[in-house]
């Protein structure tokens, strides 16, 4: 992350409006406090960053998806937890996570709420089961920088791709599991310019 995006972030935690001291020393408190961790002050700036990109990337897209879901972020590794209506909404939460400029593994714990199909439920876990094992025991590819969600048989794959062919390779896997009918690989490759994290300067620190 580069470092004037973090003075701008402590900047905004030092000009926030206050009722008395309180604020400002539990600022301080949290700063300290962070820089005894392993990931040091500015791991812990650059994953607050990467963390209110994804909500706010959650929101311009389905503005109640958010209410649903929670997310926290260490050292670019994202957990995603909560519950959704529908499949797609748990699809393309990971989705949008994985396209934040940071980003190093993403935890889908994401629950849809309608399961009224287990049986297809079942065949969606194993089918994804048998691709993460698939990827992981091939030494040509990134396996931890991949998630795969499967919705009635159709697999989605997300994630950052070294390159072209690492991507395509993580989607000829896909092709060979059974029950599989349709892949959409949203895979994209670590150099794509909408990885890059983009953060607004409020005013008062310009």
């Amino acid at each position: 992350m580069p470092s004037i995006v973090r003075f701008f972030f402590i900047a905004v935690m030092l000009t926030l409006p206050v009722g008395g001291c309180g604020v400002l020393i539990g600022a301080g408190a949290a700063a300290g406090s962070a820089s005894m961790e392993e990931r040091g002050l500015g791991g812990m700036i650059d994953d607050k960053l990467i963390q209110t990109k994804i909500n706010s990337d959650l929101l311009g897209i389905v503005s109640n998806l958010l209410i649903g879901l929670s997310s926290e972020v260490h050292e670019g590794r994202v957990l995603l937890t909560g519950s959704v209506v529908k499949p797609e909404n748990r699809v393309n939460a990971v989705r949008i996570a994985w396209q934040v400029d940071g980003v190093r593994e993403v935890i889908n714990q994401i629950e849809i709420r309608d399961r009224s199909g287990l049986a297809d439920y079942a065949h969606d876990a194993w089918i994804t089961t048998q691709l993460n094992i698939k990827l992981t025991l091939d030494g040509d590819i990134k396996a931890i920088n991949y998630s795969i969600d499967t919705v009635n048989g159709h697999v989605f794959i997300m994630g950052i791709a070294q390159d072209k062919a690492e991507r395509s390779r993580v989607a000829a896997h896909a092709q060979d599991v059974g029950y599989v009918r349709r892949v959409t690989n949203y895979a994209i490759l670590k150099n794509d310019p909408s990885r890059r994290l983009k953060v607004t300067v409020p005013a008062t620190v310009k």
